[in-house]
Parts: C-alpha cells; structure tokens; sequence
C-alpha cells in the first residue's frame, strides 16, 4: 500500500526563506498567519491529509461512486465523514473573508493545503476545490442577496459548488453551448439542457450543491457573446435560508473513466430547473473565467501533487529492493544484492522527478503570493504587476506541471518493475489519476494556444518584458558569486533560448498564424523550464546564504545538488524546443488531411 508525507520542511524553506512571507504582512491577513500561525495549519492539514484523507484514496479508486434510482449519488465508504473532518475543521474557509465565515488567511496557505490533500487523495479533494472555486466566482460577480444566501453556507461546508461548462457537442469552444434560460416574472430563469463531465455534480457529503451552469437566454446573441451565468442550486433555498423543494437538476448518469473514480463525474440534466442571472446578460465569461483561473491553479497543483506522492514511495521502493549490484562493486555486502537505489539510472530518474517537485512548488507559491497581492494589496501599480504575473503563468503552470507530473508518475512507476503495473501497490493510480489534469480545464494544447496567442502579446508584451527583465536582473545582481555560477550560468542561456523563441513568434506568427500554432507547446514547456530554472536560482542563493550563517544541514545540501541536477541534465532541454519552435509549421501542414 502506498504511503504519504506532507513536504512541510520544504513547504516552510518556500515560504520563510525564498519568498519571506512576512515581508507581506501590510497586506490583509498575512499579519495574522504569523510563523507559528502557519507551522501550526500546515501541521494539523499534514495530520489529516496523511492519517484521513490518504488511507480513502485507494477505497475511493476501488468503490467509486454509485448513482442511485432517484439520480442522487452516494460517495465511496469513507468518503462522508472525511468531508464533515474538512468542513468542521474550516478548511474550505480558510483564505475567505471573514464577513462570509471564512478565517481571511492568505491563498498562498490554501494553496499548500490543497497540494498536501490532492497527494493524499486526488479524488476526494476535487469536492473541496470545486467549492471554493464557486465561491470566488460569486464573490466577485454574485449579487449581494446571492453572497448572502449561498457564500456563508459555502464557505463553512455545509453546501458545495460546481462548474457547469462542457456539453455533449462543446467543450473548449463555448460558443456553441445549447443549454436554454428563459427569463420568469419574477426575474428568476428556467434552465433546460445537458452537460457533461461536471466533477462533484452530485454526492451525499453536503445538504445542497449549488451549481454554475453557462446557457444561453432566449433570443441572445450567437457564439460566446451570447453566454450567461447562472447559480442554480441542487435544492432550492427559501426565503429565510432554509431548504426547500428539489430543483429541476438531476444526474442523468455517472461517467466512467479512467482515474478520479472516488469523484463523481457527472451527467447533468437541466429541466426547467430554476436558476439566477449572475452579473449581467451574455457576460457570463467575465464570472467563468474567475472560476476557471482558480481551477486552472488548482490543476497544476494537481498536477505536482501526484508527482510528489508518486515519487515518495519510488524513493521508499528503490531503497528497500534488492537488484543487482552497484557498478562499482557491493555496497550492501551482507545481503544477496544492493538496494536499487545505488544504480545511477535509477538515481537519474528520483532526481529527475525531485527537481521538477521542489522547483514547481516554489513556482506554485511565487504565483500564489501573486494572487494575494492582486486581490489585497491597495497599490494599483503592485495589483496590475501581480495580476500581469498571474495571467502570463496560469496557462504555464497548467500546462507544464500537469504535463509533467503525469510523466513523472509514470517514471516513479518505472522504479517498481513489474509491481509498478499491480494495482495493489497504487502506482498505476497515480499514473491514472494524473492524466485527467492534462484534460480538463483546458487541455493543454489550448493552454499552449493561450499563452502564445493572448497572454505573450497582452498589453503589448508587459508581463513577459517584466518576467525577463526580473531574470535577467537576478543574474546580474549574482553575477560576481562564484557559488552562484553553476546555477546563473545555465539560467542565462535559457533565458536567450526563450528570449530568441519570443522575438522568433513576433516575427514570424503574425503572416502566417500556424507557426504559433506549430510551436505553441515548445514555447509554453520553454518557458516553464526557464522559469523553473528561476525558482532555483533563487533557492540555491538562499541555500547557500543560510550555509553560511548557520552551517550545512543535510536538507540545504541536498537543495543545493537537486539545484546542481536540474541545471545540469534537465534545463539544457530549452535548446531542443528552440530549435522546434524556429523550424515553423511547413511540415506539419503540408500533407492533405487524407495522407493521415
């Protein structure tokens, strides 16, 4: 059976030491997740992660959830009273505000949280996550007597949410969706239509779900102009906020899939189910998009999250399995052969996953400070500077740490041989279970797409000029450190390989559109690399500095050749997509669509 460890130590190195969370401390909240704040919250979300939700995952897997005669939709064994630990504890409230009943803590925390419960069990923390996405959402576009019904309910657990986008015949292109609104007297609408793969669209951990569905009001505009918001709600809600009678919204049917299967994955059928206009007709988008972000952050932390666990119990595999022996003679001489553990291309593919692990997590909490600052700080220019960072990076998190942690997983399979491909050890979950993050909320071709034909040229190229001159500023200001020359060093070629692949698409995607299409995921792996090997840069200058005022722990000095590793064997690879994103798109549009 597999095992789990919240990475606190490097959770804590993140937040204390690379990105000095308390120097924050002027924004709203941050003064109170004061250090010991934060050691404390980490440790009990370790507790429950590693001792409640871990021990379900592989239950979860194996019973899945079961649609019922009457369209309800019960959760695996286990699964209810984890969820009342999660409400009752104030998880799902911990970076709300506290006018809802949230403790107001910044999102970088929650963002911790989620990594160590998404490691812990992928399927079950989707419930969590849908949640707090719709209360974003309805925080920001919610009228004030919705916020009122449906965000105190929300944020304590009683209720939870979901997003209602995808539909039979579209998926990325919402344009095309056909679900129907037509507007009542009262100024209340009837929804009627299907959607499909909606994650927790129906299950038996909360007394209602409140579902935001897109659909198109009689008589709107065709395409995507023509879309609206709606908060519909499993049950409806009377006028003193208690629950009265079930709306018109069932599950028509339970998907079966390959992974995730303790999430109820559903097929939601609208009949004249009642719902109401969030914000203002056919901007429904503008609502969406808070979700979607918040759900594209909570993916690539999905995405880390398995790789993380997957490579825990590689780790613990390669030490305890006895093959072979080392190259360079016996190492374990008193028994019949050496730990794995000791062969270099095993070494190769640990360190391989470690990297990308330490190196994402620092990526994940730099963006989320970001999202602090855009949503606290009272500085304009320091909220259009962060909101900047967050919507050059979301597409790269997503895209890449989603990518690249189901290759890891399937590299930590790799370690186990043949028991790698045996259920009973939990690798081969992992591997299925990290695939759907590469899918869903936006499969990353488009978030490819995203960032190359949007986010790149956004306000003439602002996000992307400051994320190079911040990295090319780090390696100056270090220039002279000879510690710093195996990290900077690398960093730098990077930084031009992505520098020359920005100019390459400037000059060449404008007259003819398919070479950005033909080097949209080089660029955005390219650009993740080079950032990775940002985040690096900064840990090995910390790890070297608290070397020097404190003396060497094993834990620094293990950062510190990770570091050595990653700059070595890993960010070298950002000349192979240069070299792909400058050979264009001719070959990959010359042949007829029948030479396929």
């Amino acid at each position: 059976m597999p095992s789990y460890k919240a990475p606190l130590e490097d959770v804590g190195f993140l937040l204390d030491d690379v990105f000095q969370f308390d120097r924050y401390n002027n924004l709203p909240g941050f003064a109170d997740a004061s250090a010991d704040v934060r050691e404390a919250v980490l440790g009990e979300a370790a507790k429950l992660s590693e001792n409640v939700l871990q021990p379900l995952n592989r239950i979860g897997d194996l019973e899945g959830c079961k649609r019922n005669a009457d369209g309800t939709v019960t959760t695996p064994k286990g699964f209810k009273e984890a969820y009342k630990q999660v409400a009752e504890g104030g998880w799902l409230g911990l970076s709300a505000p506290a006018e809802f009943g949230g403790q107001g803590l910044p999102v970088t925390l929650s963002q911790m949280v989620a990594e160590f419960q998404c490691s812990a069990n992928m399927a079950f923390s989707m419930y969590s996550g849908l949640t707090m996405g719709a209360t974003a959402a309805l925080m920001v576009h919610g009228r004030p007597e919705q916020k009122a019904i449906f965000l105190p309910k929300m944020v304590a657990g009683e209720w939870t949410g979901t997003m209602n986008l995808t539909e039979p015949q579209c998926g990325t292109d919402l344009g095309l969706l056909r679900t129907k609104a037509v507007k009542q007297g009262d100024g209340s609408y009837k929804l009627s239509g299907t959607k499909i793969f909606i994650s927790a669209g129906d299950h038996d951990l909360a007394d209602n779900i409140i579902h935001l569905v897109l659909a198109r009001i009689e008589g709107a505009p065709a395409g995507i102009k023509g879309v609206s918001l709606f908060v519909v709600p499993k049950i409806l809600v009377n006028a003193d906020g208690s629950l009265g009678e079930r709306n018109g919204v069932t599950c028509g049917s339970l998907e079966h899939k390959m992974g995730i299967h303790g999430n109820a994955t559903c097929v939601m059928n609208y009949d004249d189910a009642t719902g109401w206009l969030i914000g203002e007709e056919n901007k429904g988008m503008q609502g969406m998009f808070v979700m979607m972000n918040e759900a594209r952050l909570g993916v690539a932390v999905q995405g880390l999250a398995q790789s993380e666990v997957a490579y825990q119990n590689a780790v613990a595999y390669a030490r305890e399995r006895l093959q072979g022996r080392a190259l360079t003679g016996a190492k374990a001489t008193d028994k019949p052969a050496d730990p794995i553990i000791v062969h270099p291309d095993v070494r190769r593919t640990l360190l391989t996953i470690r990297a990308f692990n330490e190196a994402a997590r620092a990526m994940v909490v730099w963006t989320a400070l970001k999202s602090d600052v855009a949503h606290r700080s009272e500085d304009a220019k320091e909220r259009q500077a962060a909101d900047d960072h967050m919507g050059l990076m979301t597409p790269v998190l997503k895209g890449v740490l989603t990518d690249v942690g189901f290759a890891n997983t399937v590299l930590a399979q790799q370690m186990f041989g043949g028991h790698g491909y045996i259920a009973e050890w939990g690798m081969e979950q992992f591997v299925r279970d990290a695939r759907i993050a590469m899918i869903y909320e936006g499969a990353n071709g488009i978030q490819a797409l995203d960032l190359v034909g949007r986010k790149l040229p956004r306000d003439g190229g602002r996000a992307a000029m400051a994320f190079f001159g911040e990295v090319g500023a780090f390696a100056k200001q270090h220039a002279a450190d000879e510690a710093m020359k195996p990290y900077l060093a690398p960093l730098s070629v990077a930084l031009g390989h992505l520098q020359q692949a920005t100019m390459w698409l400037m000059q060449n995607a404008m007259a003819k559109p398919d070479n950005a299409g033909a080097g949209a995921t080089d660029y955005m792996q390219l650009f993740g690399l080079t950032a990775f090997g940002y985040m690096w840069a900064r840990m090995a200058k910390v790890a070297q500095d608290k070397i020097a005022s404190s003396g060497a722990t094993s834990y620094l000095t293990t950062k510190l050749v990770t570091g050595r590793f990653f700059m070595e064997r890993m960010l070298p690879e950002t000349s192979v997509h240069l070299a792909r994103i400058q050979s264009g798109a001719a070959t990959m549009m010359e042949l007829p669509a029948e030479a396929f």
